[in-house]
């Protein structure tokens, strides 16, 4: 997930309440060429140059996220990729108003997840852990 740096506490705040461990977070100011990377599988749509403008134009916290259904459940949090569509109590139903300005990024498939984890993190950068709430969240 990455956010804009003014959500990061409200977006963050919602993970950890559902359970979920964070393994990784990076505050950084992405280049237009990083975004350029992560967003490849829209290159060919027109709003891809702004949106890479966009998204490099201030820092983002990328962060990594695990538990049990994150990509699935993690959507679901996030809300419609347009903020008009999204449910009151998802994040970008609750924090965003233009689908063009989204605050927040989550991968939508385990495959991309492990793609755009290698974008932004190295393996040493991920930290394995057993929470001390799992016992109390899992069977």
């Amino acid at each position: 997930m990455a956010s804009r740096e003014d959500c990061v506490a409200r977006s963050s705040k919602r993970f950890e309440q559902r359970g979920f461990r964070l393994v990784a977070a990076k505050f950084m100011q992405a280049s237009e060429e990083h975004m350029k990377n992560h967003y490849l599988d829209l290159k060919d749509k027109p709003f891809y140059e702004g949106l890479c403008k966009y998204m490099s134009s201030g820092p983002v916290l990328a962060m990594v996220w695990e538990g049990q259904n994150i990509v699935k459940l993690g959507r679901m949090m996030l809300g419609e990729t347009n903020p008009a569509e999204s449910r009151p109590g998802s994040i970008r139903g609750d924090l965003c108003i233009d689908i063009g300005r989204n605050i927040v990024h989550g991968s939508d498939t385990l495959e991309n997840a492990k793609a755009e984890i290698n974008l932004w993190f190295k393996p040493e950068e991920l930290v394995s852990y057993t929470s001390c709430a799992q016992a109390w969240l899992y069977e």
